[in-house]
C-alpha cells in the first residue's frame, strides 16, 4: 500500500503455522496487509503439520509451468533466508535416474520443459551419474537429469525466518489456538473463533494443510482434498557416508521407476517411497498435538510405520545401492500430505467472500504460492497464470467425497508415473456422459476424459476410411492415444460433413434487465447487437490479461446464451453480476451437436422448414427453431473452419437430434468425428485454446485476438490497462514442422539460433497442410520465414515461422 493510501489495513487471519502460512505471513506484510494473525493449534516452531515432517526435497521442473514457477521462486527466497545463521536452503542439486528406456525418454522430456520454463539442467550418462552418487551401482543405471541449481530446503528455519520477518512488520503468530468456527455474515467472512477467543476479520485463509476440509467444512466450504501416509525412512550410519561434517552434499536423488527417493542426513540416507498401497487418512480424526504424544505418535502427522509396506522399497534400494545390503533402518514413520484430484494445489477466494484456500502445497512450492495468493488478496490477481490451481475448476460432479478419495489415492500412485499429457483417468469412469454416448459407443468411439467428461476422440467405425491414407510414422510417444482415424476424419469433415459432440462446451445462461449493460462492461467487443447475432469476445481482468474468451449469443433482448471454458467463468460473472442479472450453468441440462463441412447446410437444411441459406443465416448469426421433431438453438460457428453450425438442444431431446442428423447424413457421407480431428483442424485455422494458448497472463494482442477488442467502447474491464500497454515483446506464433513426418505435442522449448527463447502451447498434426502445426510464445519481431527449432526429447527439430491463418485466410469456407 502507498503512503497516500488512507484505507484501513485488512484484518487477516491466517490459520496454520507451516510452511505456507509463515510464508503467506511474510508475503503479506512485505506488501503493507500489516494487520495479519497467524493461529496455529500445535505449539510452535513445529507445530506437526507436514511441514514439521517434511524431508525438503526441491526439484523444480514440472510439466506445469505454473508450478515451476512457484518452485522458482521457493528457491530464490529461500536461498536469500537464514535462521540462527544456518542458510534455509542447501544448494546441493538434483539427480534423476533412469534405469528403463522409457524412463530416460521421459527425462529428455522433461529437460525439455526446464529449458522451456528457464530451470538450467542436463540429461547425462551413468558414468556422471556415478560421480554425483558413488553409492550407486552404475550397470543398472542408464542416466540421470541433472538439475545444479536443485536442492533441500530446511523447511523449519525457512518458517522461522518468514515468522521474524513478518513479526518484525506487525504480525502476530499465536500458537496452541485450536480453530472451532468461521464467522460469517451477509455472504462474507468476518471472524474466526478458537477456543480461546474469537478472532475478527476481512479476510481468512485456510493454510492448515491436510486439516484443510475441516476449516473448510467450518466455513461450508468443500475443499478438495485427500490426506495420504507416505513412508520415510532413516538408515543407520553407511560407512560410504562416514565423516561427512555437511547435513549433505550429494544431489537429491529420485528413483522414480520404483517410486523412491534419497537425500543425505550426515551420515545416513533418509529414503521415501511411493510405491506401497495407498494409505488415506480422514482429516477429521487426525489428533491434535496433544493427543498425538499421548498415543505415542511425534506428532500429528507423523503415523507409525508399516515394515510390511516398506520391505519391496528396501530391496529396490540394495539393488540401486550396493552399500545398502548390509544397513538396517534406524527408525521411520508414515508422514501424512494432501492430494488433490488432480495432483495441483487448490487456491483462491471461495464462495463466502473474504475466506481463501491455500491447501495442498507442498514445501517445493511454498513460497511461490505464498506470494501468488498475497499478490491476488492485495492486487486482485497473481502475476502469475494460477488456473490450473484455481478452486473453482473442479465441476460439481468431482467434489463427491469418493471422487476426491478415489482421485487422491490415485495421484498417490502415480507421484513418479511417467503421465502422457492426453493420459485418461481410470476410474471413476464413466462419469458425466452426452445424450450421444450410446451412439458412440456403437461406433467404436475411443474416449478420453476431461472435466469428468467422457469425450470421443476418434472413432474405430471410420478406419476403413484411413486405410489408404499415406500418414508417416509416429514414434511411440505421440502415437500414444492417437489413431490414423482422426486424419480421416480430419479430411472428411474438410471434404464432406461430420457431426461433432460439443456437449462439454461449457454453456452459461445470462437473464434480465440489466443483462445487456452488465455483458457488455464485463467483455471487450461489442454486444449491442439485435438479437441473433453472436460474438466472440474477451474476459479481461483489471490488467488487461485475458480471463477467458467467449462466444455470446444474444437470444432475446434481456437473453444471452455464452459458450465459455471453466467454472471460474461462471464464477467470475456471478461475483459481478448485479441485482436483477440472473447467470447460471445449463451445461449439464442441454447438448450439443456440431455439423461442419462443406456439405453441412446440405444435411441440416431439409431438416428444417427454416431458410438456412448464408444470406438468410449468416455467419456468427443464431436462430431458434426446429431441426425434425427437435427444438434447437441453432449458432452458424465454426471452431474448424468450415460451414456449419452449432444444433444445441435439452438433453433429454439430445438423442433424438443425433439420431435425426445422423440418419440425413447417410447420404451424403456424414462421419461422426472426434476430440482428435477438431483440435487438428482449429489448429489450421489459428483458433486459440484459452487455458493452453492464452491464459491472465497475456494480453489481446500478444495472444492475436485484438481483433476481439472494441477499444472505441467506453468502460469495459480491463480497457485502461490496455490503453498503457505498449507494444508486444512477445507473440503467439504459429509455425509449421520443417519434416512431414515430425510431431511435437506441447510444452516443447524453442530455439531460436542456439537459444531457447520460448515455448510451445499446443500443437497437432495438419492433414489438410501435411504438417505439424504448432503455436509457441516467441520474441514479437521474429518475422515470417524464420527457421527456428523445437525441442522433442531432445532432437532439434527445425520448423519455421508462419503467416496466419494457415489455413484458407480470406474464410471462403466458413462463408458460403
Amino acid at each position: 500500500m502507498s503512503a497516500q493510501d488512507t484505507r484501513p489495513v485488512p484484518r487477516v487471519v491466517v490459520i496454520g503455522a507451516g510452511i505456507v502460512g509463515c510464508s503467506l505471513a511474510d508475503e503479506l506484510t512485505a506488501r503493507g496487509w500489516t494487520d495479519v494473525t497467524v493461529l496455529e493449534q500445535g505449539p510452535l516452531p513445529t507445530p506437526g503439520g507436514s511441514t514439521s515432517h517434511a524431508p525438503g526435497l526441491v526439484f523444480r521442473t514440472s510439466p506445469s509451468r505454473t508450478l515451476t514457477a512457484f518452485a522458482r521462486y521457493t528457491v530464490e527466497k529461500f536461498t536469500s533466508l537464514e535462521a540462527d545463521g544456518v542458510p534455509c536452503f542447501q544448494q546441493v542439486g538434483g539427480l534423476e535416474l533412469a534405469t528403463t528406456p522409457e524412463r530416460l525418454a521421459d527425462l529428455h522430456r522433461r529437460a525439455g520443459h526446464a529449458t522451456a520454463w528457464g530451470v538450467t539442467g542436463e540429461v547425462v550418462g551413468p558414468a556422471r551419474c556415478k560421480e554425483l552418487w558413488p553409492l550407486l551401482d552404475e550397470s543398472v543405471v542408464l542416466g540421470g537429469f541433472h538439475t545444479p541449481h536443485d536442492g533441500l530446503a530446511r523447511a523449519g528455519l525457512a518458517c522461522r525466518a518468514q515468522a521474524e520477518r513478518a513479526t518484525a512488520r506487525g504480525a502476530r503468530f499465536l500458537d496452541r489456538h485450536t480453530v472451532t468456527g468461521i464467522e460469517r455474515r451477509d455472504g462474507r467472512v468476518t471472524g474466526v473463533v478458537t477456543d480461546r477467543g474469537t478472532f475478527p476479520a476481512d479476510h481468512v485463509v485456510s493454510a492448515a494443510g491436510f486439516w484443510g476440509p475441516v476449516i473448510g467444512r467450518m466455513a461450508g466450504v468443500d475443499v478438495p482434498l485427500q490426506p495420504l501416509a507416505h513412508q520415510y525412512a532413516r538408515t543407520g550410519p553407511l560407512p560410504g557416508l562416514s565423516g561427512a561434517t555437511a547435513e549433505a552434499t550429494k544431489p537429491i536423488l529420485r528413483f522414480q521407476d520404483r517410486d523412491l527417493y534419497f537425500r543425505e542426513h550426515h551420515d545416513r540416507l533418509g529414503i521415501g517411497s511411493y510405491a506401497h498401497r495407498p494409505l488415506p487418512v480422514d482429516p477429521f480424526v487426525v489428533p491434535g498435538w496433544d493427543e498425538a504424544r499421548a498415543r505415542n505418535m511425534d506428532m500429528p502427522s507423523s503415523y507409525p510405520f508399516t515394515p510390511e509396506d516398506w520391505a519391496p522399497s528396501w530391496e529396490d534400494c540394495r539393488r540401486l545401492m550396493p552399500a545398502l545390503r548390509g544397513a538396517e533402518i534406524e527408525s521411520g514413520f508414515n508422514g501424512v500430505f494432501s492430494f488433490t484430484p488432480d495432483g495441483m494445489p487448490v487456491l483462491g477466494e471461495s464462495r463466502l467472500r473474504g475466506f481463501w484456500l491455500a491447501e495442498a502445497v507442498w514445501v517445493t512450492h511454498s513460497a511461490g504460492v505464498a506470494k501468488a495468493v498475497a499478490e491476488w488478496m492485495v492486487n486482485g490477481r497473481p502475476a502469475v497464470d494460477v488456473h490450473e490451481c484455481d478452486l473453482t475448476r473442479f465441476e460439481e460432479a468431482q467434489r463427491s467425497p469418493a471422487y476426491i478419495r478415489e482421485r487422491g489415492a490415485q495421484q498417490f500412485v502415480e507421484v513418479y508415473d511417467v503421465v502422457h499429457p492426453l493420459q485418461p483417468i481410470d476410474r471413476p469412469r464413466p462419469l458425466r456422459v452426452s445424450p450421444f454416448h450410446a451412439r458412440q459407443r456403437e461406433l467404436g468411439a475411443y474416449f478420453l476424459e476431461g472435466g469428468g467428461w467422457e469425450r470421443p476422440h476418434w472413432y474405430e467405425a471410420n478406419a476403413g476410411l484411413a486405410e489408404d491414407l499415406r500418414l508417416p510414422a509416429r514414434d511411440a510417444w505421440s502415437a500414444r492415444h492417437w489413431s490414423p482415424v482422426a486424419a480421416a476424419e480430419a479430411l472428411a469433415t474438410r471434404e464432406r460433413v461430420a457431426l461433432y459432440d460439443m456437449t462439454p462446451l461449457r454453456r452459461l445462461e445470462v437473464t434480465g434487465p440489466g443483462a445487456l449493460d452488465f455483458l457488455d462492461r464485463m467483455t471487450t467487443n461489442n454486444l449491442r447487437r439485435k438479437p441473433g447475432a453472436v460474438t466472440y469476445t474477451l474476459l479481461l481482468d483489471e490488467t488487461g490479461g485475458i480471463r477467458s474468451d467467449l462466444t455470446v449469443a444474444r437470444l432475446a433482448p434481456d437473453r444471452f446464451q455464452i459458450g465459455a471454458n471453466s467454472p471460474a467463468d461462471l464464477d467470475h460473472l456471478l461475483r459481478h453480476a448485479p441485482a436483477g442479472v440472473h447467470v447460471r450453468d445449463i451445461t449439464a441440462g442441454t447438448c450439443c451437436v456440431g455439423v461442419w463441412g462443406p456439405l453441412a447446410r446440405d444435411l441440416v437444411q431439409p431438416l428444417t422448414a427454416d431458410d438456412f441459406s448464408h444470406e438468410a443465416f449468416g455467419y456468427f448469426r443464431a436462430r431458434e427453431t426446429y431441426v425434425g421433431h427437435v427444438p434447437v438453438t441453432a449458432l452458424r460457428v465454426s471452431y474448424v473452419g468450415e460451414l456449419g453450425w452449432e444444433l444445441y438442444t435439452t438433453a433429454d431431446l439430445g438423442l433424438r437430434l443425433w439420431d435425426t442428423l445422423w440418419e440425413a447424413g447417410r447420404g451424403l457421407g456424414a462421419v461422426a468425428a472426434g476430440r482428435s480431428a477438431f483440435n487438428s483442424l482449429r489448429l489450421e485455422k489459428g483458433y486459440r485454446a484459452w487455458g493452453v494458448d492464452m491464459t491472465d497472463e497475456h494480453d489481446p494482442y500478444e495472444a492475436g485476438v485484438g481483433f476481439a477488442v472494441r477499444r472505441d467502447k467506453a468502460g469495459f474491464v480491463g480497457k485502461a490497462a490496455l490503453e498503457r500497454r505498449g507494444d508486444p515483446v512477445r507473440r503467439l506464433t504459429p509455425l509449421l514442422l520443417d519434416d512431414p513426418a515430425a510431431v511435437v505435442l506441447g510444452k516443447e522449448p524453442v530455439h531460436v539460433d542456439g537459444r531457447p527463447v520460448g515455448y510451445v502451447t499446443s500443437a497437432a498434426y495438419g492433414y489438410t497442410l501435411g504438417r505439424c502445426v504448432a503455436y509457441a510464445w516467441l520474441p514479437a519481431g521474429l518475422a515470417a520465414g524464420t527457421g527456428v527449432h523445437v525441442e522433442y526429447f531432445g532432437e532439434k527439430v527445425p520448423a519455421t515461422v508462419a503467416d496466419e491463418p494457415l489455413f484458407d485466410p480470406r474464410m471462403t469456407r466458413i462463408r458460403r
